[in-house]
């Protein structure tokens, strides 16, 4: 997980009306305008299968289901991405706190934020994600 640069180039490039075309309501907002969905609304919240957590925007694997918890805080939670190269973050100073966002490495979806506050016998971080931002893609 690296913070990203301004002008980090992701390889996927669309505008918003090809990422409208291709996204939900729901997801464009999320991904694309940085919203968050309902807590304990995600289809992803109390899932457990076992597979790859995927970029909804663009297939990019994200997260395994072997890393999943249950946070209790009504989004998808993990404690480790599937791979430090597939999220990239940057500081987030909006609705008067202070947080790390997470993102797509390779489209820049919008996926979350990531806290201090996971399990200490893993690595202590916990990924909130929104289940919106995710696909499924099971072993």
């Amino acid at each position: 997980m690296k913070e990203i640069a301004t002008n980090h180039p992701f390889e996927v490039q669309k505008t918003d009306a090809e990422w409208k075309q291709t996204l939900t309501p729901e997801q464009y907002a999320i991904l694309r305008q940085k919203g968050t969905e309902r807590p304990f609304t995600s289809k992803f919240e109390d899932h457990y299968d076992g597979g790859t957590y995927t970029c909804g925007a663009c297939g990019n694997p994200l997260f395994s289901s072997d890393g999943k918890f249950d946070s209790g805080c009504g989004w998808p939670s993990f404690f480790e991405a599937l791979d430090s190269t597939k999220i990239v973050t940057q500081t987030d100073n909006s609705h008067g706190m202070s947080r790390i966002e997470i993102m797509c490495a390779k489209c820049g979806g919008h996926l979350g934020h990531v806290f201090n506050d996971g399990p200490k016998d893993k690595t202590g971080l916990r990924y909130c994600v929104n289940g919106a931002s995710l696909d499924f893609k099971k072993k």
